[in-house]
């Protein structure tokens, strides 16, 4: 086992401090290879499960929106779907941040956002009790109205 494996394993800022300083010197005989390439997939990995993630809160949040709010609002006069906007905008905003700090994530948004919305029907389903069959099978929103700062469709 090379030092840098060992180092891997005991103290990664070290390790990870130490690769940087090798890439920089272009010594990359000398470089952790192996566990390199685990931390980059790792990485990969990690910023589609968050992308995964927060396009199924926002849009399970939409499909609340446009499907369970106006039902809502006509029983109760004081619900205004605060806590919904608040998710939806925070969503918005973290995955703007996201797609800002991973631009390679933007060629895979469309594939993203079908996979997150059958998970979002799903959850939906489940915290407003509707029938499945009230949402719509293939994500009625596009990718600019999910990302619209200014975008709520309209409840039904």
């Amino acid at each position: 086992m090379t030092n840098l494996a060992t180092l891997y394993r005991t103290d990664y800022a070290a390790w990870a401090q130490r690769n940087a300083e090798l890439l920089r010197e272009r010594r990359f005989a000398e470089l952790d290879i192996e566990h390199l390439l685990d931390e980059l997939s790792d990485m990969s990995k990690s910023d589609r499960r968050e992308l995964h993630s927060r396009l199924l809160v926002l849009l399970a949040h939409l499909l609340k929106w446009q499907y369970q709010f106006a039902r809502l609002s006509d029983r109760w006069r004081e619900f205004k779907g605060d806590s919904w906007r608040s998710t939806i905008v925070e969503q918005r905003e973290q995955l703007a941040d996201l797609l800002c700090q991973s631009p390679g994530l933007k060629a895979t948004l469309d594939d993203a956002i079908a996979a997150a919305y059958a998970s979002a029907v799903r959850l939906a389903q489940k915290e407003t009790r509707l029938p499945t069959e009230t949402f719509p099978v293939v994500c009625p929103y596009s990718g600019e109205q999910i990302f619209d700062d200014d975008f709520y469709p309209e409840a039904r």
